[in-house]
Protein backbone atom coordinates (compact mmCIF):
# COMPACT_ATOMS: atom_id res chain seq x y z
CA UNK A 1 0.00 0.00 0.00
CA UNK A 2 1.41 3.41 -0.94
CA UNK A 3 1.83 6.31 1.43
CA UNK A 4 1.00 9.49 -0.46
CA UNK A 5 1.56 12.85 1.07
CA UNK A 6 2.16 16.40 0.01
CA UNK A 7 5.22 18.19 1.31
CA UNK A 8 4.71 21.22 3.52
CA UNK A 9 5.58 24.68 2.31
CA UNK A 10 8.71 26.57 3.27
CA UNK A 11 6.94 28.39 6.08
CA UNK A 12 6.38 25.13 7.93
CA UNK A 13 9.97 23.98 7.63
CA UNK A 14 11.84 23.00 10.74
CA UNK A 15 14.86 25.00 11.97
CA UNK A 16 17.86 25.15 9.68
CA UNK A 17 19.96 22.02 9.66
CA UNK A 18 17.17 19.72 10.94
CA UNK A 19 15.07 17.52 8.62
CA UNK A 20 11.40 18.40 8.45
CA UNK A 21 8.74 15.99 9.76
CA UNK A 22 11.13 13.77 11.69
CA UNK A 23 10.71 11.46 14.61
CA UNK A 24 13.30 10.98 17.28
CA UNK A 25 15.31 8.67 15.05
CA UNK A 26 16.09 11.62 12.72
CA UNK A 27 14.38 10.01 9.72
CA UNK A 28 11.73 11.80 7.70
CA UNK A 29 8.36 10.02 7.84
CA UNK A 30 5.04 10.38 6.10
CA UNK A 31 2.19 11.83 8.07
CA UNK A 32 0.68 8.97 10.03
CA UNK A 33 3.44 6.53 9.06
CA UNK A 34 5.02 4.57 11.87
CA UNK A 35 8.80 4.97 12.26
CA UNK A 36 10.93 2.37 10.55
CA UNK A 37 12.40 -0.47 12.59
CA UNK A 38 15.52 0.94 14.23
CA UNK A 39 17.23 -2.45 14.07
CA UNK A 40 17.57 -2.12 10.30
CA UNK A 41 21.11 -1.22 9.33
CA UNK A 42 21.13 2.10 7.53
CA UNK A 43 23.69 3.81 5.38
CA UNK A 44 24.76 7.31 6.43
CA UNK A 45 22.87 10.07 4.72
CA UNK A 46 24.38 11.40 1.54
CA UNK A 47 26.74 14.35 2.20
CA UNK A 48 24.77 16.34 -0.37
CA UNK A 49 21.70 16.11 1.87
CA UNK A 50 23.55 17.24 4.98
CA UNK A 51 25.24 20.11 3.17
CA UNK A 52 22.21 21.28 1.28
CA UNK A 53 20.87 23.82 3.76
CA UNK A 54 24.29 25.39 4.32
CA UNK A 55 25.05 25.51 0.61
CA UNK A 56 21.69 26.90 -0.48
CA UNK A 57 20.62 30.48 0.12
CA UNK A 58 17.88 30.58 -2.49
CA UNK A 59 14.23 30.63 -1.44
CA UNK A 60 12.65 27.82 -3.39
CA UNK A 61 9.25 29.44 -3.52
CA UNK A 62 10.59 32.50 -5.32
CA UNK A 63 10.02 32.11 -9.08
CA UNK A 64 12.99 32.59 -11.37
CA UNK A 65 12.83 35.14 -14.20
CA UNK A 66 11.50 33.82 -17.49
CA UNK A 67 14.87 34.51 -19.10
CA UNK A 68 16.46 31.77 -16.99
CA UNK A 69 19.35 32.06 -14.58
CA UNK A 70 20.46 35.50 -13.45
CA UNK A 71 23.86 36.88 -14.41
CA UNK A 72 25.04 36.33 -10.84
CA UNK A 73 23.95 32.67 -10.89
CA UNK A 74 25.64 32.10 -14.24
CA UNK A 75 28.85 33.75 -13.06
CA UNK A 76 28.89 31.73 -9.85
CA UNK A 77 28.33 28.44 -11.65
CA UNK A 78 31.01 29.26 -14.25
CA UNK A 79 33.51 29.93 -11.46
CA UNK A 80 32.73 26.57 -9.86
CA UNK A 81 32.90 24.83 -13.22
CA UNK A 82 36.26 26.45 -13.92
CA UNK A 83 37.51 25.31 -10.54
CA UNK A 84 36.23 21.81 -11.20
CA UNK A 85 38.19 21.64 -14.45
CA UNK A 86 41.43 22.89 -12.87
CA UNK A 87 43.19 19.53 -13.21
CA UNK A 88 42.46 19.26 -16.93
CA UNK A 89 43.16 22.93 -17.59
CA UNK A 90 46.59 22.60 -16.01
CA UNK A 91 47.42 19.73 -18.35
CA UNK A 92 46.13 21.53 -21.43
CA UNK A 93 47.87 24.82 -20.72
CA UNK A 94 51.13 24.17 -18.86
CA UNK A 95 52.05 21.11 -20.92
CA UNK A 96 51.27 22.82 -24.22
CA UNK A 97 53.69 25.58 -23.21
CA UNK A 98 56.35 22.96 -22.55
CA UNK A 99 55.72 21.18 -25.85
CA UNK A 100 56.42 24.39 -27.77
CA UNK A 101 59.59 25.25 -25.83
CA UNK A 102 62.38 26.17 -28.29
CA UNK A 103 60.28 25.38 -31.39
CA UNK A 104 58.52 27.55 -33.94
CA UNK A 105 56.55 24.99 -35.90
CA UNK A 106 54.63 21.81 -35.15
CA UNK A 107 56.42 18.65 -36.32
CA UNK A 108 55.56 14.94 -36.09
CA UNK A 109 57.15 14.61 -32.66
CA UNK A 110 55.03 17.47 -31.31
CA UNK A 111 51.87 15.95 -32.76
CA UNK A 112 52.62 12.72 -30.90
CA UNK A 113 53.11 14.70 -27.68
CA UNK A 114 49.83 16.56 -28.20
CA UNK A 115 48.07 13.24 -28.80
CA UNK A 116 49.49 11.83 -25.56
CA UNK A 117 48.49 15.03 -23.76
CA UNK A 118 44.85 14.72 -24.84
CA UNK A 119 44.63 11.07 -23.86
CA UNK A 120 46.13 11.93 -20.45
CA UNK A 121 43.28 14.40 -20.00
CA UNK A 122 40.84 11.44 -20.02
CA UNK A 123 39.53 12.38 -23.44
CA UNK A 124 40.00 8.80 -24.64
CA UNK A 125 41.69 7.32 -27.68
CA UNK A 126 38.76 7.47 -30.11
CA UNK A 127 37.91 11.10 -29.33
CA UNK A 128 41.60 12.08 -29.33
CA UNK A 129 41.98 10.67 -32.85
CA UNK A 130 39.06 12.78 -34.02
CA UNK A 131 40.61 15.90 -32.51
CA UNK A 132 44.09 15.14 -33.85
CA UNK A 133 42.72 14.85 -37.37
CA UNK A 134 41.51 18.44 -37.14
CA UNK A 135 44.67 19.71 -35.43
CA UNK A 136 46.95 18.03 -37.99
CA UNK A 137 45.17 19.75 -40.89
CA UNK A 138 45.84 23.15 -39.31
CA UNK A 139 49.35 22.43 -38.00
CA UNK A 140 51.11 24.44 -40.72
CA UNK A 141 49.32 27.60 -39.51
CA UNK A 142 50.31 27.16 -35.84
CA UNK A 143 53.46 28.97 -34.70
CA UNK A 144 52.86 29.77 -31.00
CA UNK A 145 51.54 27.99 -27.90
CA UNK A 146 48.60 30.42 -27.88
CA UNK A 147 47.63 29.46 -31.43
CA UNK A 148 47.85 25.77 -30.53
CA UNK A 149 45.60 26.27 -27.50
CA UNK A 150 43.06 28.14 -29.60
CA UNK A 151 43.16 25.43 -32.29
CA UNK A 152 42.56 22.68 -29.72
CA UNK A 153 39.82 24.76 -28.10
CA UNK A 154 37.96 25.28 -31.37
CA UNK A 155 38.39 21.62 -32.34
CA UNK A 156 36.87 20.50 -29.04
CA UNK A 157 34.00 22.97 -29.29
CA UNK A 158 33.23 21.96 -32.88
CA UNK A 159 33.25 18.28 -31.93
CA UNK A 160 30.99 18.78 -28.92
CA UNK A 161 28.47 21.00 -30.72
CA UNK A 162 28.19 18.74 -33.76
CA UNK A 163 28.06 15.45 -31.84
CA UNK A 164 24.48 15.73 -30.60
CA UNK A 165 21.78 18.29 -29.94
CA UNK A 166 21.89 19.52 -26.35
CA UNK A 167 18.20 20.42 -26.14
CA UNK A 168 15.96 18.73 -23.58
CA UNK A 169 13.01 16.76 -25.00
CA UNK A 170 9.93 18.90 -25.63
CA UNK A 171 7.24 18.43 -23.01
CA UNK A 172 3.88 17.86 -24.62
CA UNK A 173 2.09 15.69 -22.07
CA UNK A 174 1.13 16.05 -18.44
CA UNK A 175 2.45 14.60 -16.28
CA UNK A 176 5.89 14.50 -17.89
CA UNK A 177 7.54 11.34 -16.54
CA UNK A 178 11.31 11.18 -16.05
CA UNK A 179 12.83 7.85 -15.04
CA UNK A 180 16.27 8.26 -13.44
CA UNK A 181 18.77 5.39 -13.69
CA UNK A 182 22.43 4.69 -12.97
CA UNK A 183 24.74 2.58 -10.82
CA UNK A 184 25.01 3.03 -7.08
CA UNK A 185 27.00 6.01 -5.86
CA UNK A 186 26.77 8.24 -8.93
CA UNK A 187 24.39 10.72 -7.27
CA UNK A 188 20.91 9.79 -8.55
CA UNK A 189 19.14 10.82 -5.36
CA UNK A 190 20.75 14.24 -5.13
CA UNK A 191 20.32 14.82 -8.86
CA UNK A 192 16.58 14.18 -8.55
CA UNK A 193 16.36 16.57 -5.60
CA UNK A 194 18.16 19.33 -7.48
CA UNK A 195 16.13 18.86 -10.66
CA UNK A 196 12.89 18.83 -8.67
CA UNK A 197 13.90 22.11 -7.06
CA UNK A 198 14.59 23.64 -10.49
CA UNK A 199 11.15 22.62 -11.77
CA UNK A 200 9.34 23.95 -8.72
CA UNK A 201 11.13 27.28 -9.01
CA UNK A 202 9.69 27.48 -12.53
CA UNK A 203 6.21 27.15 -11.05
CA UNK A 204 5.76 23.45 -11.86
CA UNK A 205 4.06 20.90 -9.62
CA UNK A 206 6.45 18.01 -9.02
CA UNK A 207 6.06 14.52 -7.60
CA UNK A 208 8.88 12.12 -6.74
CA UNK A 209 8.28 8.34 -6.65
CA UNK A 210 10.77 6.53 -4.41
CA UNK A 211 11.19 3.27 -6.35
CA UNK A 212 14.62 2.51 -4.84
CA UNK A 213 13.11 0.35 -2.11
CA UNK A 214 16.01 -1.98 -1.36
CA UNK A 215 19.00 0.21 -0.40
CA UNK A 216 19.01 1.16 3.27
CA UNK A 217 18.11 4.82 3.87
CA UNK A 218 17.53 5.50 0.14
CA UNK A 219 13.89 6.47 0.65
CA UNK A 220 14.75 8.63 3.67
CA UNK A 221 17.42 10.50 1.70
CA UNK A 222 15.01 11.16 -1.14
CA UNK A 223 12.29 12.18 1.32
CA UNK A 224 14.52 14.91 2.73
CA UNK A 225 15.30 16.24 -0.74
CA UNK A 226 11.60 16.24 -1.64
CA UNK A 227 10.80 18.09 1.60
CA UNK A 228 13.40 20.76 0.90
CA UNK A 229 12.26 21.24 -2.68
CA UNK A 230 8.56 21.27 -1.83
CA UNK A 231 7.71 18.26 -4.02
CA UNK A 232 4.97 15.69 -3.49
CA UNK A 233 6.32 12.30 -2.50
CA UNK A 234 5.15 8.70 -2.93
CA UNK A 235 6.73 5.79 -1.10
CA UNK A 236 6.06 2.20 -0.06
CA UNK A 237 7.40 0.05 2.73
CA UNK A 238 11.04 -1.08 2.59
CA UNK A 239 11.68 -3.93 0.11
CA UNK A 240 8.42 -3.26 -1.73
CA UNK A 241 8.08 -3.90 -5.45
CA UNK A 242 9.74 -0.89 -7.20
CA UNK A 243 7.37 -1.15 -10.16
CA UNK A 244 4.38 -0.88 -7.81
CA UNK A 245 5.80 2.33 -6.36
CA UNK A 246 6.21 3.77 -9.86
CA UNK A 247 2.63 2.81 -10.75
CA UNK A 248 1.17 4.37 -7.60
CA UNK A 249 3.28 7.46 -8.18
CA UNK A 250 1.70 7.95 -11.59
CA UNK A 251 -1.78 7.42 -10.19
CA UNK A 252 -1.12 10.10 -7.59
CA UNK A 253 0.31 12.44 -10.24
CA UNK A 254 -2.78 12.09 -12.43
CA UNK A 255 -5.09 12.67 -9.46
CA UNK A 256 -3.20 15.77 -8.30
CA UNK A 257 -2.65 17.38 -11.71
CA UNK A 258 1.15 17.10 -11.36
CA UNK A 259 3.35 18.57 -14.10
CA UNK A 260 6.53 16.50 -13.68
CA UNK A 261 7.17 13.09 -12.12
CA UNK A 262 10.65 11.84 -11.22
CA UNK A 263 10.89 8.08 -10.71
CA UNK A 264 13.94 7.11 -8.68
CA UNK A 265 15.32 3.61 -9.26
CA UNK A 266 17.75 1.35 -7.44
CA UNK A 267 21.38 1.50 -8.49
CA UNK A 268 22.09 -1.31 -10.92
CA UNK A 269 25.35 -2.88 -11.92
CA UNK A 270 25.19 -2.45 -15.67
CA UNK A 271 26.90 -5.84 -16.12
CA UNK A 272 24.22 -7.77 -14.17
CA UNK A 273 21.46 -8.91 -16.52
CA UNK A 274 18.98 -9.84 -13.79
CA UNK A 275 19.30 -6.45 -12.13
CA UNK A 276 18.81 -4.61 -15.41
CA UNK A 277 15.65 -6.64 -15.97
CA UNK A 278 14.14 -4.97 -12.89
CA UNK A 279 14.56 -1.59 -14.57
CA UNK A 280 12.81 -2.90 -17.67
CA UNK A 281 9.91 -4.03 -15.49
CA UNK A 282 9.56 -0.51 -14.04
CA UNK A 283 9.72 0.88 -17.56
CA UNK A 284 6.96 -1.46 -18.78
CA UNK A 285 4.78 -0.66 -15.76
CA UNK A 286 5.07 3.08 -16.41
CA UNK A 287 4.14 2.55 -20.06
CA UNK A 288 1.02 0.58 -19.08
CA UNK A 289 -0.26 3.45 -16.95
CA UNK A 290 0.72 6.22 -19.38
CA UNK A 291 1.27 4.77 -22.88
CA UNK A 292 3.95 7.20 -24.09
CA UNK A 293 5.82 7.31 -20.77
CA UNK A 294 8.50 7.46 -19.54
CA UNK A 295 9.03 10.54 -21.66
CA UNK A 296 12.65 10.77 -20.56
CA UNK A 297 15.14 8.24 -19.21
CA UNK A 298 17.92 10.19 -17.55
CA UNK A 299 21.17 8.33 -16.92
CA UNK A 300 23.33 9.76 -14.14
CA UNK A 301 27.09 9.27 -14.55
CA UNK A 302 29.96 10.01 -12.15
CA UNK A 303 32.73 12.06 -13.80
CA UNK A 304 35.34 10.58 -11.46
CA UNK A 305 34.88 7.12 -13.02
CA UNK A 306 36.45 8.36 -16.26
CA UNK A 307 36.19 6.11 -19.29
CA UNK A 308 34.17 3.56 -17.29
CA UNK A 309 31.26 6.01 -17.51
CA UNK A 310 31.21 5.43 -21.27
CA UNK A 311 30.77 1.68 -20.92
CA UNK A 312 28.02 2.23 -18.33
CA UNK A 313 26.16 4.54 -20.69
CA UNK A 314 26.43 2.18 -23.66
CA UNK A 315 25.08 -0.79 -21.73
CA UNK A 316 22.27 1.15 -20.06
CA UNK A 317 21.27 2.57 -23.43
CA UNK A 318 21.07 -0.92 -24.94
CA UNK A 319 19.13 -2.33 -21.98
CA UNK A 320 16.54 0.46 -21.85
CA UNK A 321 15.56 0.07 -25.47
CA UNK A 322 11.83 -0.48 -24.90
CA UNK A 323 11.07 3.19 -25.49
CA UNK A 324 14.19 4.12 -27.41
CA UNK A 325 16.82 3.85 -24.68
CA UNK A 326 18.48 6.60 -22.68
CA UNK A 327 17.26 10.05 -23.73
CA UNK A 328 19.71 12.22 -21.80
CA UNK A 329 22.68 12.26 -19.44
CA UNK A 330 23.56 14.05 -16.22
CA UNK A 331 27.24 14.12 -15.27
CA UNK A 332 27.96 14.63 -11.56
CA UNK A 333 31.05 15.28 -9.41
CA UNK A 334 32.88 17.45 -11.93
CA UNK A 335 34.37 19.22 -8.92
CA UNK A 336 38.14 19.00 -9.34
CA UNK A 337 38.55 15.32 -8.52
CA UNK A 338 37.76 14.29 -12.10
CA UNK A 339 39.48 14.99 -15.40
CA UNK A 340 37.17 17.01 -17.58
CA UNK A 341 38.12 15.17 -20.75
CA UNK A 342 35.44 12.59 -20.05
CA UNK A 343 32.81 15.21 -20.94
CA UNK A 344 34.31 15.52 -24.42
CA UNK A 345 34.33 11.74 -24.88
CA UNK A 346 30.69 11.50 -23.78
CA UNK A 347 29.56 14.07 -26.32
CA UNK A 348 31.59 12.60 -29.18
CA UNK A 349 31.08 8.87 -28.65
CA UNK A 350 27.65 8.38 -27.13
CA UNK A 351 25.61 10.60 -29.44
CA UNK A 352 23.30 11.22 -26.46
CA UNK A 353 22.42 14.68 -25.11
CA UNK A 354 24.46 15.71 -22.10
CA UNK A 355 21.75 17.71 -20.36
CA UNK A 356 23.24 18.56 -16.95
CA UNK A 357 26.61 18.82 -15.24
CA UNK A 358 27.15 18.96 -11.48
CA UNK A 359 30.08 20.73 -9.87
CA UNK A 360 29.34 20.56 -6.16
CA UNK A 361 26.96 19.79 -3.32
CA UNK A 362 24.79 22.91 -3.41
CA UNK A 363 21.27 22.80 -4.82
CA UNK A 364 22.30 25.15 -7.65
CA UNK A 365 25.49 23.22 -8.47
CA UNK A 366 23.66 21.15 -11.10
CA UNK A 367 22.99 23.20 -14.21
CA UNK A 368 22.11 22.65 -17.88
CA UNK A 369 25.17 21.75 -19.92
CA UNK A 370 26.51 24.42 -22.26
CA UNK A 371 29.30 23.30 -24.61
CA UNK A 372 30.74 26.79 -25.13
CA UNK A 373 30.72 27.55 -21.42
CA UNK A 374 32.44 24.23 -20.75
CA UNK A 375 35.20 24.86 -23.29
CA UNK A 376 35.74 28.42 -22.03
CA UNK A 377 36.15 27.04 -18.49
CA UNK A 378 38.51 24.35 -19.79
CA UNK A 379 40.95 26.91 -21.16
Amino acid sequence: MAFWFKKKGKSDASPKGEPDSTDNDGIAHDSGLEPQNDTIEREPLDPDVRAMDDAREVKLQKPVPSSGRTAEEKSGFFSRLKSGLAKTREILTTDIQDIFAGKKQIDEEMLEEIEELLITSDIGVQTTMALMSDISRKAHKIATPGQLKETIKQAILSLMESAVSQASPERRTKPHVIMVVGVNGVGKTTTIGKLASREIRKGQKVLIAAADTFRAAAVEQLSIWAERAGADFVRHKDNADPAAVAYDGLEAALARNIDTVFVDTAGRLHTKVNLMEELKKIQRTISKKIPDAPHEILLVLDATTGQNALSQAKLFHESMGITGGITGLALTKLDGTAKGGIVISICQQLKLPLLYVGVGEGIDDLQPFDAKQFVDALF
